[in-house]
């Protein structure tokens, strides 16, 4: 018999291939893990520039007067980084509704309020002057527990007399109430 028949194993060559394809096939594993880890960061800043976007709109809408149509801009501190936001407000097509647009980048080193800057998020939404509560009265946001308004009334409180009957609740509306 033929002194290399009976060697098991594989050559220099097959082990040199073989660590050729684990290389190649390593290198494309560690290229997607680095794209999949800068893509959780990129969500990750967006969804905070979204928040603050919303906190914005938030402010705006709870304020008790209207806002006034124009820009304004400001920075925030927010989840351990510093952001800028841009607010613009104006006039919709809808007669006492105004459309606020909100949008929102990291503070840069050479931060220039500049309009085309890379914003993160941008955030819109509406608010009207036209709403108020159903019986008239402004709601309490400061927690004095007293409210103005045209419709101040007993109505709920128990007191008063029972002779007319009390109007029926009104059925819940499911969905998004926007103002």
């Amino acid at each position: 018999m033929n002194r290399y028949a009976r060697r098991r194993g594989f050559t220099l060559v097959e082990v040199l291939v073989a660590l050729v394809i684990v290389t190649f096939g390593m290198g494309a594993v560690l290229a997607a893990l680095s794209s999949a880890a800068d893509s959780t960061a990129r969500l990750r800043e967006k969804t905070l520039a979204e928040w603050i976007g919303f906190n914005q709109l938030s402010t705006v809408r709870l304020a008790l007067t209207a806002p006034a149509a124009g820009s304004s801009s400001g920075k925030v501190e927010f989840a351990d980084s510093n952001w800028r936001w841009r607010q613009t407000i104006e006039e919709s097509e809808a007669p006492g509704v105004r459309r606020i647009t909100v949008r929102v980048r990291h503070v840069s080193e050479t931060d220039a309020d500049d309009a085309d800057a890379d914003w993160l998020a941008t955030t819109i939404g509406f608010r009207g002057d036209a709403v108020n509560a159903a019986s008239g009265e402004q709601p309490d946001w400061n927690g004095t527990g007293s409210t103005s308004g045209t419709g101040g009334g007993s109505q709920g409180t128990g007191s008063g007399s029972n002779d007319s009957p009390s109007p029926s609740p009104e059925p819940e509306q499911s969905g998004n109430g926007a103002q």
